[in-house]
């Protein structure tokens, strides 16, 4: 997995400033709580006139023939009349009309189940919903086959960035995720992953891996129950109970009326989100700890930021406190870089919605048990 912002990503764009990276990297966090706030309050049976729904949906979809709107892809845009095991699943079947998932539907009296998702902005796909096989390479070096996959087959389809990918792949907890629908016969309904850091100059690439391969193993690593939120089951959600600065332990019970608090752990929201007033507490006792020039924050979302030229940032030591897990975080994950010159905290205020981000989980390998329904942290480089 190659980040968006690096140097070797098809996404790159040479032109843009690293100030505008940064920026964008905080207001891709505010988008994303943005869109996971309306979508979990659509989820709680409330009337609404219009549903126009985000992407973070758990839904594999690709470029289709024939495109109505289509971006471009280095590969051959996917022509579902040459493929022999494609069917496009009727509204009458149990996957269309079964589905809680607010992004699949029948409309104007159509015979194919259909599926629309808006990513914010001016980003969507729309098209079929179908079943088809789906290949994959192995580690082995031969092919890996899996039928009957739900896949969207996009005939309207809009990405930023003028994208070179053909599609998205949905890996949450919903039963249309690629993981949920490969199932535990051939990967054990595991996957990990392991970032590098933000804006790192490493020639390496985060790591995604899938099955029993997953090797999460040793006295460093610590394991945590997912929690299922009501309304929001498709989504990884842990129990936090504090955060600690040094040897400074901030209680959620100190700063909010719950002792313990559910947070979404998501590899889409750049920075990690927390309540004002816990996250006040919170930067105090770092703004303790780091001896160097504050200076106001470029982006008034940003909470600390230090001017580091000709200086090293000794970041303290942060540890997160989940259920049963303490994950100490790298120091590469507490701060980055916004622009020359300027370190800032990767944490700000939540809408609402508490959110574990990317950028804390650099070089830590988290491991995803769907049937255990546990995730485990070790550190990793």
């Amino acid at each position: 997995m190659i980040h968006r912002d690096f140097s070797k990503s098809p996404l790159y764009h040479p032109t843009v400033t690293k100030f505008q990276r940064a920026y964008n990297v905080v207001h891709r966090s505010i988008n994303r709580v943005n869109y996971f706030t309306k979508e979990f309050s659509l989820n709680k049976n409330q009337p609404v006139s219009t549903l126009t729904p985000e992407l973070g949906s758990n839904i594999v979809w690709l470029q289709c023939q024939p495109c109505n709107t289509c971006f471009n892809q280095t590969s051959p845009i996917f022509n579902p009349s040459k493929s022999s095991s494609y069917k496009n699943i009727p509204c009458t079947s149990s996957t269309c009309k079964d589905t809680n998932d607010t992004h699949i539907s029948c409309s104007n009296g159509g015979d194919v189940c259909e599926y629309s998702i808006t990513y914010g902005g001016d980003a969507k796909s729309q098209g079929d919903l179908s079943n088809d096989s789906l290949t994959l390479d192995s580690t082995s070096g031969s092919s890996v086959l899996f039928p009957n996959i739900v896949i969207g087959c996009g005939h309207i389809n809009v990405l930023q960035d003028n994208s070179q990918s053909s599609g998205v792949v949905g890996m949450g907890r919903g039963p249309m995720s690629l993981i949920k629908q490969v199932g535990s016969s051939s990967v054990g309904s595991k996957f990990s992953y392991c970032l590098i850091p933000y804006n790192s100059d490493s020639n390496s690439s985060s790591k995604l891996i899938f099955g029993e391969d997953v090797v999460v193993s040793g006295e460093i690593v610590v394991s945590t129950p997912m929690v299922k939120v009501n309304g929001q089951e498709n989504y990884y959600f842990l129990t936090l109970e504090a955060f600690s600065v040094g040897n400074n332990r901030i209680e959620y019970g100190e700063r909010s009326n719950a002792s313990t608090q559910n947070i979404l752990i998501d590899s889409g929201t750049p920075l990690t989100m927390l309540p004002n007033l816990f996250l006040s507490k919170l930067v105090s006792y770092v703004a303790q700890e780091v001896k160097l020039p504050r200076i106001e924050p470029p982006d008034h979302h940003l909470s600390l930021c230090y001017n580091t030229t000709g200086k090293q940032l000794n970041v303290p030591d942060i540890t997160a406190h989940f259920n049963g897990a303490d994950v100490k975080l790298n120091s590469n994950g507490t701060f980055f870089p916004f622009e020359d010159g300027i370190m800032c905290f990767g944490f700000i205020s939540s809408n609402g919605l508490e959110i574990f981000g990317n950028i804390a989980q650099n070089n830590l390998l988290i491991d995803y048990d769907l049937e255990k329904e546990i995730i485990s942290f070790k550190p990793t480089d």
